[in-house]
């Protein structure tokens, strides 16, 4: 581990997930409503979404690319997030300029590149986190890393739908290509650590994942990941149909939610090095439910923020305690590989999740598809007595 600033190093995880945050603020307040604006239905939104989440299902070739290949000598971790971040800003400056009624499969060409650009630097960021962070601090860098992504949601909800609205939607791209800038100013000042004997890549490590509890934890992340993205994808499309939403209203209601991830994050971390994984997990999951139902029935403004808001803090506590939770599982020579291997999943999930949220919106209504996903979260359970084997055994 190094001996540099965890402040520095906190700040910069904080901001490499803001730069992600923003991204997922501007899918989560009006990509779906820009879409329907532009004729197009949430059968479709939800396809789009699916298929951009696909490069984070491959994060583990880049994993691998990290764990082993020095990138001419500058680095297993930074060069890589160099990369993975211009990518987004040049996938920005194209989406600019494209209309996704028009142009669907192109707009989903380029999105599906901006995420691959965003899964490149998200995967080594994490390589780098488990390379240089304590595991005694595994909570406190999620809560930060999380925390990050939430700001970055925080500020592109809070200002797309205005921007939007006034300039139109190409100065929303401009806007969050220069919000993806602001990881620059802390990239050059954090340290890699020098790799020590028996923490070069080594393809033996992989075994790792016919451990049971591994395995139990890869399925948790799937269920968990489904169930929180899948639902909100359509929170705002649930509220248009109910309310009539100006743009505006949208993105300060994801604000809310955004909010609710930060406060949540910060409570995932505390409760996940205080209380332990089980207790936290089950927090976890005693959250997402009761949302979820309180989100169907919301009628009004009003419920619409409170319901967002409480929604926010349960997709931050289960986003927190299940990152923590991988943490766990990762070998050092094939730190960022084994870990992506676990987030891929999790991608997985969320990829379902969202294809499934767009199908039961449309076919069933939004109030049975916030229904069916707070029952689906309890498909956690089967899970739990492989996970935390141990510590059955110990009490």
């Amino acid at each position: 581990m190094t001996s540099q600033s965890k402040y520095l190093r906190f700040s910069f995880f904080g901001m490499i997930y803001f730069a992600e945050g923003i991204i997922l603020g501007y899918f989560a307040s009006i990509n779906a409503l820009y879409m329907i604006e532009s004729g197009l239905d949430m059968t479709k939104v939800g396809i789009f979404s699916s298929i951009a989440l696909i490069p984070f299902v491959l994060k583990i070739f880049f994993g691998m690319l990290s764990d082993k290949f020095n990138f001419f000598g500058l680095g297993h971790r930074k060069p890589y997030i160099v990369i993975g971040l211009l990518v987004q800003i040049a996938c920005l400056l194209v989406v600019a300029q494209l209309n996704p009624g028009k142009q669907y499969w192109v707009f989903v060409g380029m999105a599906f590149l901006l995420q691959l650009g965003m899964a490149f630097f998200d995967t080594c960021a994490d390589g780098l986190a488990l390379d240089i962070t304590p595991l005694s601090e595994k909570g406190v860098l999620q809560g930060f890393m999380v925390g990050g992504r939430a700001i970055g949601v925080i500020v592109a909800a809070s200002t797309c739908g205005f921007i939007a609205e006034k300039l139109g939607w190409s100065s929303v791209f401009y806007f969050l290509a220069i919000l993806t800038l602001l990881p620059f100013i802390l990239l050059f000042f954090v340290k890699e650590t020098v790799r020590q004997p028996g923490e070069d890549f080594n393809w033996k490590a992989f075994g790792a994942f016919k451990d049971r509890q591994v395995l139990a934890a890869a399925g948790v992340g799937l269920i968990v990941f489904m169930v929180i993205v899948g639902a909100n994808q359509i929170i705002n499309p649930s509220f248009q149909d109910k309310m009539e939403l100006s743009l505006g209203t949208a993105g300060l209601i994801t604000t809310v939610w955004g909010v609710g991830v930060t406060l949540g994050a910060i409570v995932g971390g505390i409760v996940m090095d205080k209380f332990g994984d089980k207790k936290a997990l089950w927090i976890s999951m005693l959250t997402v439910a009761p949302t979820l139902l309180l989100m169907a029935f919301a009628t009004n403004i009003p419920t619409a923020f409170v319901t967002a808001a409480l929604f926010g803090v349960a997709y931050g506590i289960s986003q927190a305690c299940y990152f923590a939770l991988a943490m766990k599982y990762t070998q050092p020579s094939i730190a960022a590989s084994m870990y992506s291997i676990l987030m891929a999943v999790t991608n997985i999930g969320q990829g379902i999740g969202l294809a499934l949220s767009g199908v039961l919106a449309d076919n069933l209504g939004y109030i049975y598809a916030f229904a069916a996903f707070a029952l689906l979260i309890f498909l956690v359970i089967p899970f739990m007595p492989v996970l935390f084997k141990q510590e059955t055994q110990k009490s």
